[in-house]
């Protein structure tokens, strides 16, 4: 950096120099060219400053000015030039307006400013208490000189300097995307990473917010990756204070939100792994904090364990276990239920590798193999917990708001990313969401459901994701699918989309015996906002359409639930958004279940040929295809216009 700042020095100091000297020797307007040999004298020795002070200049604003002022000079030697004309011919044809002197040691003025200006905002020792000002050359573009000034002052600023140089960066980078571009382009990315490596806590906050704020398109994100963000955003996941990580989280999930290509780089780093780790943190590493406060069932009742041994309180994992089941909401016993601790317990465990003993059948070398499992798995908890020494201290506030960012962070890195997702549920996440979902802020439920809603996208694609990760035996996955459905019977309206959504892509995982879901699915068709009935539809869609091996059961479901009723009036009067997916919803239904009584009643078979007349709900060949063919096996089974079978 030095050597180039020398090498761009090096002409303008050159040209100072001759037009000192021909100044020096006019023989013509020598009053006039003693002013300029004046201030080119005091524009030399800046230079000359400069040029010793090379190490701590900022390159940017420095070719900028060194340009200017090189142009500056070359006009300023070419007035000296003709001033130094001998002979009377020569100085009559070579007259010079006083205009040009006036002009040239106006542009000198602001040459001196620009390069005096540079020479402060570079010092390394600069008080930033005393406004510096903005530099001549500033006239034009304003903003890219305050820019360069908080540049400067992160390469060269104290580390308080530098966090209030990164804040207003922040400032500037939220008001307008032009500036975040002007930010990258002069070069602030690097010395922001460097302050989020080295700053104090609140330093090390702003320094990460201006990178998340930066990335707002692809090419600055790959900016930001090659400057090596990945590495230095993995190193303070691990070890800074809570704040600090709760900030990087949040810049991750912009980062990735948009620059989707960039989350196979942060994934080759491990950082969904410290999320994860962030996410568990009192969520369900610690699952002894947990008491049981009351012998009523928690919400998450009908996911857990039943054990036939009460005496021992004990949690079998075989996945084949015919004594573990589900109850069923609408006849569970109270005594059966276990508490969301010993969920915890169960997947922990399972996790672990690790069956809990039972007893009386362990031989000793059992006893002895399961000590030393306990005791390695116990000592890598004390790594852990050794890599965030301190956070316990946190504030719950603080807490939350890193769970909610960590979960945010895993949202965007899941998002049409399978290994991503296997990852994430290979590891204790599903549980942490099913957790958060019931008992954190609203944000943090928010982000949560909108993560598992990105991992069950992905599952329903994925056939070997959806087999591992949402097995029906499986706790976590029970778990999940409960606080999903509770959020849609509450209808807890920012959660709700999310959570249907979810739903609707795990139609596949679920049993014949498993109909719960389909009601409150159904009692969504009745809502007035458009785009939750058109997701409730779609989500019935998934579980009635023909590629569902359960079709059949799940289109009666949908019928006994009252289904048919409301997709005919969601067909007659709902908004265009949903009229078509409410039609093939009830086209599936008629081809599955032809001989329902409840269709004949709602005379289902007149409706598919007024239906089938209007040219606006059907948009392409294959809906056109499902119409014909579920009127068709209507026809089998009922009459126009009838109340009855035919």
């Amino acid at each position: 950096m030095a050597d180039l700042v020398k090498h761009i020095l090096a002409k303008p100091i050159q040209l100072a120099d001759q037009v000192i000297k021909f100044a020096d020797e006019a023989c013509n307007n020598k009053q006039e060219c003693a002013e300029l040999k004046s201030k080119t004298e005091k524009l030399a020795g800046l230079l000359r400053q400069a040029a010793r002070a090379s190490n701590e200049l900022y390159e940017r604003p420095t070719r900028r000015i060194i340009d200017d002022t090189e142009q500056v000079l070359d006009k300023a030697l070419s007035l000296a030039l003709k001033c130094r004309n001998n002979g009377f011919v020569k100085r009559v044809f070579t007259l010079i307006p006083a205009a040009a002197f006036r002009k040239m040691s106006s542009q000198l003025e602001n040459s001196i400013g620009d390069v005096s200006w540079l020479l402060r905002v570079s010092a390394p020792n600069n008080s930033t208490d005393e406004y510096l000002g903005l530099p001549p050359i500033a006239a034009n573009e304003p903003i890219l000189c305050l820019i360069w000034e908080q540049i400067a002052i992160l390469y060269t600023g104290t580390l308080d300097d530098r966090s209030d140089a990164a804040a207003s960066l922040v400032s500037l980078a939220r008001d307008n995307d032009r500036y975040g571009k002007l930010i990258i382009e002069e070069g602030g990315v690097t010395p922001l990473l460097k302050l989020v490596k080295e700053g104090k806590p609140e330093g090390q906050e702003n320094a990460a917010s201006a990178i998340g704020l930066l990335g707002r398109d692809p090419e600055s994100v790959d900016h930001m990756i090659h400057a090596g963000v990945c590495s230095v955003f993995v190193k303070i996941l691990k070890e800074s204070p809570m704040k600090v990580q709760a900030v990087v989280a949040w810049a991750v999930s912009e980062l990735v939100a948009h620059h989707p290509k960039c989350k196979d780089l942060f994934a080759q780093h491990n950082i969904v792994r410290l999320l994860v780790g962030h996410l568990a943190f009192e969520t369900v590493e610690e699952h002894s904090k947990y008491a049981i406060t009351s012998n009523k069932p928690t919400s998450i009742h009908a996911v857990v364990l039943a054990s036939n041994n009460n005496t021992n309180n004990e949690v079998h994992h075989n996945d084949n276990d015919h004594k573990t089941r589900v109850p069923h909401p609408s006849g569970y016993n109270n005594q059966e239920v276990f508490k969301m601790h010993n969920v915890v317990a169960t997947t922990m465990t399972m996790k672990d590798g690790l069956k809990p003993s039972n007893g009386s059948n362990e031989t000793t070398e059992n006893v002895v193999i399961r000590k030393q499992n306990v005791h390695h798995a116990s000592n890598l908890s004390l790594s852990a917990n050794s890599l965030h020494k301190g956070r316990e201290l946190a504030d719950p506030e603080t807490k939350g708001y890193m769970k909610s960012m960590a979960a945010k962070a895993l949202w965007h890195l899941a998002k049409e990313s399978p290994p991503i997702c296997r990852s994430i549920t290979e590891s204790r996440a599903l549980l942490c969401f099913a957790v958060l979902l019931e008992k954190g802020t609203e944000e943090v439920r928010y982000n949560s459901a909108m993560a598992v809603m990105e991992i069950t996208g992905v599952a329903e694609q994925d056939s070997d994701l959806r087999r591992a990760a949402f097995k029906p035996n499986s706790p976590a996955c029970k778990a999940v699918i409960e606080q999903l459905l509770q959020i849609i019977e509450k209808s807890d309206s920012r959660l709700l989309l999310p959570c249907v959504r979810a739903i609707g892509n795990l139609a596949r995982t679920f049993r014949a015996t498993e109909s719960r879901m389909i009601k409150p699915l159904v009692q969504l068709l009745e809502e007035r906002e458009a785009d939750l009935s058109k997701e409730a539809v779609i989500a019935l869609t998934k579980f009635a359409c023909t590629d569902n091996y359960l079709h059949l059961d799940h289109s009666k479901a949908i019928i006994s639930a009252g289904g048919a009723k409301h997709l005919i009036q969601l067909v007659y009067f709902g908004e265009q958004m949903v009229q078509t997916p409410a039609l093939i919803l009830l086209c599936y239904i008629a081809l599955h279940v032809p001989d329902s009584e409840d269709l004949a009643q709602a005379e289902a078979l007149t409706f598919l040929e007024w239906a089938s007349k209007q040219s606006h709900l059907i948009p392409n060949e294959k809906v056109e295809t499902l119409l014909h063919e579920s009127k068709s096996r209507l026809e089998l089974y009922q009459s126009r216009g009838s109340r009855g079978f035919h």
